[in-house]
């Protein structure tokens, strides 16, 4: 039995839709279905996820709502429509819709939640109501009916563990049942979603949940390439790599998956393929908790990922200076900002941030306190930076592979801020100024797979 899910291109139209259909077809143990909202149909399309916060945004203004609630509801309209479903349903959609203005209540902590999960609910009615009238033994189920059950935090939701055993409920059920992604209900009964990008977060709790043989995410890509066709013509496309691997190169800049969606998969030891609706007969990538083989690839992937920031902390004899690092980490925490790397030397200590942390004024507090908490010689800010990834199992058991990436990377003068190499030997981690990113990508993808 399998779980599949589709992402949001993949359901954004009617087109769209009769391949979903003959996917599920093609396989008779694809029984759960788990679907996004209605994704851009073209580059100047709108995501309807985009559209309901928009709609949000002006009902918690009490601002004209009208011309969003019918451009919503037609684009339900226009699928339905051509797929030749009843009226009734564009009707019931448009109310659902108006709905949500009607019972707003700003002080409800909840409400945003409800706006956001109505493009998923919406889409897999629609989509079940699609697959019945094409004759396919088929139903919607709402997350609380299957037993997806959350924490209480808006916006932010996480599994609880007593869900997987009332999902399991449904491991043999002879429908196939559509299940819209992105939201659960909190134990009092509040509809909660997860974080954005949270479909995947579904299709992999619902495969833990029902202890699914294989969980098939469908995007509009091949698989996961070995780095990003944004800097490398036809790069190759990874046919196998680990939970480890990907979440490493999840971490550097690999957007196929939302960072956290992996994670029930992973506890369960449940195999996920990334495959293209676009191309099904695509083999696609396969993430598995391990190899079948002995002695993987040294590399699978270059990954990278732009908006970081460095702060290096200079003072004599810091190596002497019991608790140096902890009372740096303590400003940090009081200030509630969290650090991504931190190498250090003898008497230097340097912090790796995203950037997207600090504000002008929050920058300057933050120097402010450690210049007065920790007296540093000196205190050195460059932003602008850049982290590159190699990552690959196989690592630790080739040698060389540090002495030829940076070597790759000096032939083209690229200066290194930093590198990290854990101690399980899965990854190398790359500082370089953000301008070189792309030509350091390119350089360490030729040298390892070209």
């Amino acid at each position: 039995m399998k779980v599949i899910k589709f992402g949001g291109s993949s359901v954004a139209s009617a087109e769209q839709l009769k391949k979903v259909l003959a996917i599920v077809q093609d396989d008779a143990k694809r029984r759960f279905v788990v679907v996004s909202a209605p994704g851009k149909r073209h580059s100047e399309d709108k995501k309807v996820t985009d559209l309901l916060i928009a709609y949000y945004e002006k009902a918690a203004k009490n601002q004209e709502t009208t011309s969003l609630i019918e451009e919503i509801a037609e684009r339900y309209g226009s699928i339905a429509q051509e797929l030749g479903l009843d009226v009734s349903v564009c009707e019931a959609f448009a109310s659902e819709i108006k709905s949500l203005q009607k019972d707003f209540d700003e002080s409800d902590p909840y409400i945003l939640d409800r706006f956001l999960a109505t493009g998923e609910n919406l889409n897999a009615q629609l989509i079940a109501a699609y697959f019945q009238h094409e004759g396919v033994k088929a139903r919607y189920i709402n997350p609380k009916e299957l037993g997806i059950l959350v924490t209480d935090e808006p916006h932010n939701a996480r599994i609880l563990e007593e869900s997987y055993e009332k999902m399991y409920q449904w491991h043999n059920t002879e429908e196939i049942l559509v299940i819209p992604g992105f939201f659960g209900y909190t134990k009092e009964g509040q509809l909660c979603t997860f974080s954005r990008g949270g479909s995947d977060i579904t299709g992999s709790i619902v495969a833990a949940g029902v202890k699914a043989e294989i969980y098939e995410n469908f995007t509009d890509v091949d698989g996961i390439f070995a780095a990003t066709p944004k800097y490398i013509h036809e790069p190759a496309l990874i046919e196998q790599l680990t939970y480890r691997e990907m979440r490493e190169l999840s971490y550097a800049g690999f957007t196929v998956f939302h960072d956290e969606a992996l994670m029930p998969s992973f506890k369960a030891k449940i195999p996920v393929v990334i495959k293209n609706t676009n191309n099904p007969t695509c083999t696609g990538t396969m993430i598995k908790e391990s190899y079948d083989r002995e002695n993987p690839n040294r590399v699978v992937g270059v990954a990278s990922d732009s908006g970081f920031c460095s702060i290096t902390i200079n003072k004599y004899l810091l190596n002497r200076e019991v608790g140096f690092v902890r009372r740096v980490l303590q400003i940090l925490e009081e200030l509630n900002i969290s650090f991504e790397h931190m190498p250090s030397g003898i008497d230097t200590v340097s912090l790796i941030l995203r950037e997207s942390q600090l504000t002008p004024e929050l920058e300057k507090v933050l120097l402010k306190e450690i210049e007065e908490r920790i007296c540093p010689d000196e205190l050195e800010v460059e932003h602008d930076i850049s982290v590159i990834a190699l990552v690959g199992e196989g690592m630790k058991f080739h040698t060389g592979i540090t002495a030829e990436s940076s070597a790759a990377l000096a032939r083209k003068n690229i200066n290194l801020r930093m590198i990290s190499q854990g101690a399980d030997e899965r990854s190398i981690i790359f500082a370089i100024c953000g301008k070189q990113e792309r030509l350091a990508v390119r350089s360490l993808y030729y040298t390892f797979f070209d």
